[in-house]
């Protein structure tokens, strides 16, 4: 990567500049301590990986901005690329990736993903640099440069080893260990279910016995079968015979029956025939007798029609006699009754006569009467005229004393409020020392509570830091175990015919000690870190279950603590009420006193009492006295007898004279009804009626007497016509019934012949059905049945015991396939667990670090002889000597620094600032091109943010002999300083200077 330019705004101490790196090589950034040189650097990075050394995303951010923004131009592999990356305070970070379309770089296209986290990675894939290589290798930052060597040797081999990025192998050794542990399981799967196949395929020859055996049963109980179910069928077509003649015998009974009901039938109706011609032929016989009968009788109707005319008439003049007579006392009746009303009348007007003149004498009291009431109405209304205008008067006074009062009672009942409140708030007030006094108390005790609230998370955070570091210890003890087991696998395994899982040849003796040496080593090695992770683990639960019961003791503590803060509000809210009583008690007083006065100078009343006088005087003016009014409507009432008695009089006046008149009308109408009834009872045209009608009677009296005389003669003669109608019927139906006769005789020889023929079928038919041999179907069906049965039942065993032959087949190929997969998933196992031993760190990882440790001591030492001219030299040392007491003590794994100088080997530590100084930056440089190389990518840029200030002069001159020495190799080299020493020695600088406005930028070339 090398830059171009880049456009900062509102970064860092930055809040607007801009800088040009083009020819710019080796270029010197200068200025004070303070005035952003390495925040131009950290501004590189954070466009384009969005890191930086701020500790928030917002911090990179200018102080009293609210957004940061960095355009960032940089070319790689021969293509101009452009990051914009910038960001608003509090929200998220936006990132544009753009690559030039021309030469120049003038004009970009954007080449970004649609998420921010895509466009990243997009970023590291061109750029084939990611973040950490970036600051271990072209970025050698402020305050970093002796970093490594100040580690421990183990953890130096640590850092390397992240520096070179061989933490993978130990992702691709869990991987293998996992993949181990599946192949494992799966080897003893496989294992388990080959033994349980062989155990089940040793019924293959128990399965073929059972088969043969079904197989020649089911030969048999078909053949009996077949021969039942042929004689079956012979004695169902026999069946059938014996069933067809059975209903032709039931049919020739059924017709006999029928025939011999019709025979019998015919017979009856004979007999029935021959007895109605014997009762015909007498009724012939007295042919004679009956017509005279007969004609006697004709004789008698005659007469009776002739007799029952005249009754007719004797009784139409009995009805009419009877209604002449009912019309004649009708009459009489209400002449009798209209007589008597018209008395009654009379006698009614002559009694109302008397009664009016009685009331007619009381006239001369009642008229003076009427008077004085005339008098006494002319005075009330006077009175009522008075009261319309005193009754407003009144009832505006009544309504303004009710208000005086009602003020006076409210004015009262506020004074008797305002006493009892104030002595209330002075009881509260004589409280308030002892509200405070409870307050600072509670306060007291919350903040005893909050300590130990605090003292209570520390304790809880410890226990789950013990809680983590206990889960930790589990994690190394599952995987020491999973490795002592696999390092005991190793070791069964390692049998004399033992194959090496790598090249899967025999392994000689001579490899086999090797390898058995290792593995115990390995075991050894294992089991002691074993017994000091499950020592950890009991003491860290010590810890844990003392932690727990001082933090359930310090828990029980603190649970008064939310009553405690309710009690603290509630005092405090008393508090604020005192405060605010002693404003009240004032306020009440002020508004006592103005009460006080209002009632004693009656000013409550305002201008109530001044209206009140006034209509007192304009009711003293009028003089109204409800009393006199109440005389005068009394005296009104006591008259009033007069006008009722004076309206009956002239009623009674206009009644006698109507009853006067009416009198002679009425005595007229009597008269008259009178002589009506005496003319009605000497002589009328009913009268004369009434006598003819009886006169018609006597004359029909001896018609009547003659009529039933002869009714009953008839009566007794109607028999013969009875006998009259039974012969003619006769006459008819003789001739008839003899040719029925006949007839019905010749139908009984036909039954009788047919009857004979029937019982000859009969009998021959019954022979045949006896010449049928019997049969028992239902039992030789039932045989057939349960054959069928036991057939079903062996064929269903027969298809169970084959499908268990197909079942053994399918299990006899699935443990091929299943042996097959043993043998692989063996095989497998073996080199996966060589993979775990492989990528464990110390295989692939350790193998790395040996062989990269002499490219890396060449390349140091070769800077280094240019920075010190050949006076230091450094050695890496990978294994070392333990310090036992054996005499063959093993050799550990380290990563040791030799210092050589011309007086000898020194420790780092005793070597001057300027001496270590140079050491780290050769070190680190060697380190840079390593990475960049193993990355795949030149290390085209180099950025040094180093102190420089341990250096002498000779030192600096050898730093700066030694940058200009290399580069050459670099396309841009950036030397972050501040001596002027350095500044000298680069004709390229970029000054950095602070101001109110921001760090500015100024470029000397």
């Amino acid at each position: 990567m090398i830059p171009l330019q880049i456009k900062l705004t509102n970064f860092l101490s930055y809040r607007d500049a801009a800088l040009d790196f083009r020819g710019l090589h080796a270029a010197c950034i200068c200025g004070p301590n303070g005035a952003g040189k390495s925040s131009l650097l950290e501004a590189m990075a954070w466009a384009i990986w969005g890191n930086s050394r701020a500790g928030t995303e917002d911090d990179v951010i200018h102080a009293g901005a609210g957004e940061v923004r960095v355009d960032f131009t940089f070319s790689c592999d021969r293509q101009i690329y452009r990051v914009i990356r910038s960001r608003q305070l509090g929200k998220t970070t936006t990132v544009e990736f753009q690559i030039a379309t021309d030469e120049e770089g003038n004009s970009f296209r954007a080449i970004s993903d649609r998420t921010s986290r895509a466009t990243q990675d997009k970023i590291i894939q061109h750029l084939k640099l990611d973040y950490e290589t970036f600051v271990n290798s072209a970025y050698l930052r402020q305050g970093r440069a002796d970093e490594f060597m100040l580690k421990k040797p183990a953890e130096r081999k640590q850092v390397l080893a992240g520096l070179l990025r061989l933490e993978r192998y130990e992702s691709l050794a869990n991987q293998a260990k996992d993949i181990s542990a599946q192949l494992k399981g799966k080897i003893q799967l496989l294992e388990g279910q080959l033994s349980s196949l062989s155990d089940r395929l040793q019924q293959q020859e128990t399965i073929a016995a059972e088969i043969t055996t079904l197989e020649t049963q089911l030969a048999q109980l078909q053949q009996a079968q077949l021969a039942d179910r042929e004689q079956l069928s012979r004695w169902q077509h026999q069946q059938t015979q014996r069933q067809t003649g059975q209903q032709q015998l039931e049919f020739l009974r059924r017709n006999r029956d029928g025939l011999q009901r019709e025979h019998h039938r015919l017979q009856q109706e004979l007999q029935n025939i021959h007895h109605q011609s014997q009762t015909l032929t007498a009724l012939l016989q007295q042919e004679a007798e009956i017509t005279a009968g007969y004609a006697q009788f004709q004789q008698l109707q005659a007469q009776e029609q002739t007799l029952t005319a005249q009754l007719h008439q004797y009784q139409n003049a009995q009805n009419r006699r009877a209604q002449i007579q009912a019309q004649l006392q009708e009459q009489s009746r209400d002449k009798e009754l209209k007589r008597q009303q018209i008395q009654a009348q009379l006698e009614a007007i002559s009694q109302q006569e008397a009664e009016l003149q009685n009331i007619l004498a009381q006239a001369p009291e009642v008229e003076a009467a009427i008077v004085k009431q005339q008098e006494a109405r002319a005075r009330l209304q006077q009175l009522d005229r008075l009261q319309a205008e005193v009754t407003p008067l009144l009832r505006r006074r009544e309504n303004l004393q009710s208000e005086l009062i009602s003020r006076k009672a409210r004015t009262q009942a506020r004074l008797e409020e305002i006493a009892t409140t104030a002595h209330r708030l002075y009881s509260l007030q004589q409280e308030r020392g002892k509200v405070q006094q409870a307050v600072l108390e509670v306060e007291q005790k919350i903040e005893e509570l909050e300590k130990k609230r605090n003292y209570q998370q520390r304790v809880r955070e410890k226990g789950l830091e013990r809680r983590s570091f206990l889960e930790r210890l589990q994690a190394n003890q599952r995987e020491y175990e999973t490795q002592l087991a696999e390092i005991e696998q190793k070791i069964r395994m390692l049998g004399n015919d033992a194959i090496c899982p790598l090249c899967d040849r025999p392994l000689d003796s001579h490899h086999w000690e090797l390898v058995m040496q290792k593995h115990e080593n390995q075991h050894q090695e294992t089991q002691n870190r074993l017994w000091v992770v499950r020592e950890q683990m009991a003491v860290s639960d010590r810890e844990i279950q003392l932690l727990r019961q001082e933090f359930a003791g310090l828990s029980r503590e603190l649970a008064a603590a939310d009553a405690l803060q309710k009690q603290y509000g509630g005092l405090q809210v008393q508090l604020e009420m005192t405060a605010a009583d002693r404003e009240r008690l004032a306020q009440l007083a002020l508004e006592k006193q103005h009460l006080e006065h209002a009632l004693q100078s009656g000013s409550f009343a305002g201008n109530l009492a001044a209206e009140v006088q006034h209509l007192e005087q304009s009711l003293a003016q009028l003089g109204y006295d409800e009393k006199n009014h109440a005389l005068a409507r009394s005296d009104v009432e006591r008259w009033r007898w007069a006008e009722i008695k004076y309206a009956q009089i002239k009623d009674a006046r206009e009644r006698l004279n109507q009853l006067s008149a009416r009198r002679p009308q009425l005595e007229t109408s009597l008269e008259q009804v009178r002589l009506e009834l005496e003319n009605s009872e000497k002589d009328s045209q009913w009268r004369r009626q009434l006598e003819e009608i009886e006169q018609e009677l006597e004359t029909l009296k001896s018609s009547v007497a003659e009529h039933q005389t002869i009714s009953a003669a008839r009566t007794r003669a109607q028999v013969w016509l009875l006998r009259a109608e039974q012969l003619r019927r006769a006459q008819q139906e003789y001739p008839q019934i003899t040719a029925k006769s006949a007839e019905l005789e010749r139908h009984l020889e036909m039954r009788r012949e047919e009857i004979t023929g029937l019982n000859g079928e009969i009998d021959s038919l019954q022979k045949q059905l006896a010449a049928i041999p019997p049969t028992d179907i239902p039992k030789l069906e039932k045989q057939i049945a349960t054959r069928r049965t036991e057939l079903d039942n062996r064929l269903a065993a027969l298809g169970r015991w084959q499908q268990k032959k197909q079942h053994l087949e399918a299990l006899e190929q699935q443990r091929t396939t299943l042996s097959a997969e043993l043998q692989t998933a063996r095989r497998q196992y073996r080199i996966y667990s060589e993979l775990v031993a492989a990528f464990g760190k110390n295989g692939i990882p350790t193998l790395t670090i040996e062989n990269i440790l002499p490219i890396l001591e060449a390349e140091t030492n070769h800077i280094l002889s240019r920075l010190t001219g050949n006076a230091l030299h450094v050695r890496f040392i990978t294994q070392k000597a333990s310090r036992s007491a054996k005499k063959q003590a093993k050799l550990i794994d380290t990563l040791d620094i030799e210092i050589a100088d011309p007086r000898g080997t020194r420790p780092y530590e005793t070597y001057s600032g300027g001496e270590a100084f140079r050491i780290n930056f050769a070190i680190r440089l060697a380190l840079a091109r390593l990475l960049c190389s193993r990355q795949g990518t030149r290390l085209q840029m180099l950025i040094v943010d180093e102190g420089f200030g341990t250096q002498d002069g000779e030192g600096c001159d050898r730093l700066i002999a030694a940058i200009n020495a290399i580069a050459p190799e670099f396309a841009a080299i950036l030397i972050v300083t501040h001596m002027n020493q350095f500044k000298e020695a680069f004709t390229s600088r970029i000054e950095v200077r602070k101001t109110d406005e921001g760090s500015r930028l100024s470029v000397y070339a």
